[in-house]
């Protein structure tokens, strides 16, 4: 089988490193087209001896891609396409159809219940979505969250297919001689309680919230902020008044990679609890990321939690409301004394290894004109 992979976007982000993750364990020859934005993912791929092609996209109604999206299709005979992120699964789906390939899957990795990868939802986005979800064969959800927000939206259910996050278990296995490395190359005291925040700077994840409950805890905590974004230049100017407390990393690859400077696991083996503030997530990546590291994690939204039995992360708590909650939350971390950092049944659910083999059910359904199960026991308790 050759299948083409459709994203948006190469930058950092979790959906992209996703795609990177996902090719190391699909037993198919992948080939990957960005529509713009070739970033650091677009890099790591090539050295995993993916080939990625460049569409060089203008925008979002730049249409003279779509026919050169097709002929490309079309040159590299694939068996199926793949679509990724809102602007890949409208043009993939619709070029894919003029290039005459019609087994396309699309994973929707970033539903929310009022957003859309940070866009407003509203019934022209959703209607632009229905119309093209209609050209593919299957939709993959990234949770049973997701897959049920897809059937409210109206896609219908028997499209639906949940195929989880997946993560590679090993890179984040706490290392302490890491942790002291890490530490010491970022100016962090041995002796600091560091509170972590993974993910894009972006106003939908609330890393704002860290910082104000920060202010509220003694001097040795240190928050230790893992990404970019827009938000970068806001959060630097919120936490001028910290002094050397909070740190920032930029974007991190989210495995090895050969790039300088501590990759995200060993970021995570710094940490001593991991806080992710934003209400309104599809998955949590950033939260099974941290389970797999042994980290306790306090959350504000996370369907790969909450999708599982309360017994396969007892250490992952939710906190409802704002700085004072954090504040007070991670505190009680700290009171509680440092755990023995293993790893809960949740991280071991979410295994690349299982999603990557459920994905290959979900490509085997569209080359044969069927539909997969629109349920599965990724979607339900741990095995």
């Amino acid at each position: 089988m050759r299948a083409l992979h459709i994203i948006t976007g190469l930058g950092v982000g979790g959906a992209e490193q996703q795609l990177r993750l996902m090719l190391q364990h699909l037993p198919v020859e992948c080939d990957v087209v960005t529509l713009t934005n070739p970033g650091p993912v677009a890099a790591g791929l090539r050295a995993d001896g993916v080939r990625v092609a460049d569409l060089a996209m203008g925008g979002n109604r730049d249409l003279a891609a779509l026919p050169r999206l097709a002929r490309l299709i079309r040159r590299g005979r694939y068996d199926l396409v793949h679509t990724h992120l809102y602007r890949a699964c409208l043009y993939g789906r619709l070029a894919a159809r003029l290039a005459g390939v019609r087994a396309v899957v699309a994973t929707e990795h970033s539903l929310g219940d009022s957003q859309m990868e940070g866009r407003p939802l509203n019934s022209g986005v959703r209607a632009l979505y229905l119309a093209g979800e209609r050209l593919g064969r299957s939709t993959v959800a990234v949770s049973p969250t997701v897959a049920a927000r897809l059937t409210r939206w109206g896609v219908p259910e028997p499209r639906i297919a949940v195929v989880p996050n997946g993560i590679d278990l090993e890179p984040f296995r706490f290392d302490p001689e890491r942790r002291a490395r890490v530490r010491a190359q970022l100016g962090i005291p041995e002796d600091a309680f560091v509170i972590g925040g993974i993910g894009r700077l972006a106003p939908g994840k609330r890393f704002d919230i860290l910082i104000d409950a920060l202010a509220q805890l003694p001097s040795d905590y240190r928050l230790l902020l893992v990404g970019g974004g827009p938000e970068e230049g806001a959060l630097r100017r919120a936490a001028a008044g910290l002094a050397d407390r909070v740190v920032f990393t930029g974007e991190v690859p989210g495995l090895p990679d050969g790039s300088l400077g501590p990759d995200l696991p060993a970021l995570t083996s710094a940490m001593d609890v991991l806080a992710a503030p934003s209400p309104e997530e599809a998955f949590g990546l950033a939260v099974v990321e941290a389970l797999a590291a042994g980290l306790p994690v306090r959350y504000a939204s996370c369907p790969a939690v909450e999708d599982l039995p309360p017994e396969a992360a007892p250490d992952a708590v939710r906190v409802r409301g704002g700085a004072d909650a954090y504040a007070a939350a991670l505190a009680g971390v700290r009171a509680a004394g440092p755990g023995p950092r293993t790893v809960p049944e949740a991280a071991r659910h979410y295994c690349i290894t299982r999603s990557a083999a459920r994905l290959m059910d979900v490509y085997a359904a569209a080359l044969t004109r069927t539909v997969p199960s629109p349920r599965h026991p990724h979607g339900g308790s741990p095995s």
